[in-house]
C-alpha cells in the first residue's frame, strides 16, 4: 500500500487501536485472509492493551488536565498504566522537569481510578 498523504493523525491509546484492530478483523475475516502484519498488530493489542478504549480515554481525558502533562505521555500513562511512583518516573525521564511527590500521587490516583 502506498500512502499519498496524511489527512489526518490521532494519538490513540492502545486499547482504542484494539478497538479498531478488531472492527477491521470482523470486517475482513469474510472476505480475504488476514495479512502478517495485521495478524502481528492485533495479537500485540491484545497481549499488551489494559482496560477498554473507553476507560483509557477517560483516564487520558483527566490526565491532560494536570500542569505537567501533554497529550503523548497522557497517552502513554493510560497505555502502561504505572502502579507505582518508580514506573511513572520513567515514564518521565526524558522530560525537562521532575514531579513532586503530591503531582506523582495525583497521577497515580488517576491511573487507579479509571
Amino acid at each position: 500500500m502506498i500512502v499519498k498523504s496524511v489527512l489526518q493523525e490521532d494519538l490513540l491509546t492502545l486499547a482504542e487501536v484494539k478497538d479498531i484492530l478488531d472492527q477491521i478483523r470482523d470486517k475482513r475475516s469474510d472476505e480475504e485472509e488476514l495479512g502478517y502484519e495485521l495478524r502481528r498488530a492485533i495479537r500485540h493489542a491484545e497481549l499488551f492493551s489494559k482496560g477498554t478504549a473507553e476507560e483509557s480515554r477517560a483516564v487520558v481525558a483527566e490526565l491532560i488536565k494536570l500542569e505537567k502533562m501533554n497529550l503523548e505521555i497522557a497517552v502513554k500513562i493510560a497505555d502502561i498504566k504505572p502502579v507505582n511512583k518508580d514506573e511513572l518516573r520513567a515514564i518521565y525521564a526524558k522530560e525537562r522537569f521532575t514531579l513532586s511527590e503530591e503531582e506523582l500521587d495525583n497521577i497515580l490516583e488517576i491511573v487507579f481510578r479509571g
